[in-house]
């Protein structure tokens, strides 16, 4: 991780054209060419989160959506859990998911956070404090589990 990184977290009217645009070329590069999985990415919840993200000079390395509490689940929530191909295996992902916790922590303080998780990524996100809440269950054809941080965090 020698990158310097900078991280930015904001509501979606405060998205510039050009870092909307990285956004959302990352999730359909991530979600739907390489995980070969045809869904729905813009499913109305954007306008409603929190983006954060991580960039190195002008590239977007790590992103994370934070949606607030009652919006999908009863808490707030953190998903579309990105970091760029090229970076990974390098504690980018862990770094992003410590920085989505503290960021639900500051908007929502006191409440459990929930997360849909790929079911294969089941200890890295235990290895965060995250308990298995569902048995697997198919979403957009990839298996995933319910997942949630309870509040006090550890």
């Amino acid at each position: 991780m020698s990158s310097k990184l900078t991280w930015q977290c904001c509501q979606f009217e405060e998205l510039q054209a050009q870092p909307l645009y990285q956004i959302l070329q990352l999730r359909a590069e991530a979600f739907v060419v390489e995980q070969e999985c045809i869904y729905q990415d813009m499913d109305d919840y954007d306008q409603q989160a929190h983006h954060l993200t991580a960039c190195s000079e002008d590239a977007l390395l790590c992103y994370s959506r934070l949606l607030p509490p009652g919006l999908k689940y009863a808490g707030p929530s953190i998903g579309r859990v990105i970091t760029r191909h090229s970076v990974r295996g390098e504690g980018f992902g862990k770094l992003l998911m410590q920085r989505s916790i503290d960021s639900c922590h500051e908007r929502w303080p006191g409440q459990t956070i929930f997360i849909s998780a790929q079911q294969q990524l089941e200890l890295f996100y235990s290895s965060l404090g995250f308990s298995t809440q569902s048995e697997p269950y198919r979403e957009d054809g990839i298996p995933h589990i319910q997942m949630l941080l309870e509040y006090p965090f550890a």
